[in-house]
């Protein structure tokens, strides 16, 4: 087995063992934008696990390495990326900063927290990929300061095709660390859900607007 495909699955049961990943097939979570989900995923609880988040963090700075081993600094996403891009760059001897949703309507005004030189080269650290919106918000943000992004990293990804174009049409190169692939098959080992459910959980994966998966 590859190496990262051994930390996309050392990831993925990690997730599924502290809960911080449900997959109710039979039972769908409604998201904000009204869309049925058979998968809710809440990575903040990584950080309240800390074996876990040895894991993810090592992970991270492994990857970042591979990767993209002229980083100078790491950028988080506000505000679920802020904490892990901060471990990591701790790791990794980094500097690191985060970006803000919006400016500051005070002091500053700073949306970027943090120093950055422009031309420097940053990598991104987020929580979870889906449509890829705050990804894409934070890497324009970061490029209009001057910075050179190299690209961005997740713990996990959704991996739907929505997400896929939008990263490639905003020429952002990304990863992660685990997927949706990796923690059905991971759970379906586990007995978490049955493999039967694995087809349909790829047919939300592939178009959740579409809700014949749903039993």
């Amino acid at each position: 087995m590859d190496r990262r495909k051994e930390i996309a699955r050392l990831i993925a049961g990690d997730l599924l063992g502290i809960k911080a990943v449900f997959l109710r097939p039979e039972e769908p979570f409604t998201w904000a934008s009204g869309i049925k989900s058979p998968i809710y995923c809440d990575n903040r609880l990584t950080l309240t696990a800390p074996e876990v988040r040895s894991d993810v963090e090592t992970s991270l700075a492994e990857v970042i390495r591979e990767m993209f081993p002229d980083v100078e600094v790491l950028m988080g996403t506000a505000t679920a990326g802020i904490a892990h891009a901060a471990i990591t760059a701790h790791l990794m001897g980094l500097p690191m900063g985060y970006v803000r949703s919006g400016a500051k309507d005070h002091g500053r005004g700073n949306q970027i927290e943090g120093r950055l030189e422009p031309g420097q080269k940053v990598v991104v650290v987020e929580d979870l990929i889906s449509t890829g919106g705050s990804c894409i918000d934070t890497v324009k943000v970061l490029r209009a300061a001057g910075a050179d992004v190299l690209g961005v990293i997740s713990i996990m990804t959704y991996g739907m095709k929505k997400g896929i174009d939008r990263m490639a049409e905003a020429e952002i190169e990304w990863t992660s660390l685990t997927n949706f692939d990796t923690v059905i098959e991971v759970a379906a080992e586990q007995d978490y859900i049955s493999t039967d459910d694995i087809e349909r959980l790829k047919a939300f994966r592939d178009n959740p607007s579409d809700e014949s998966w749903i039993r």
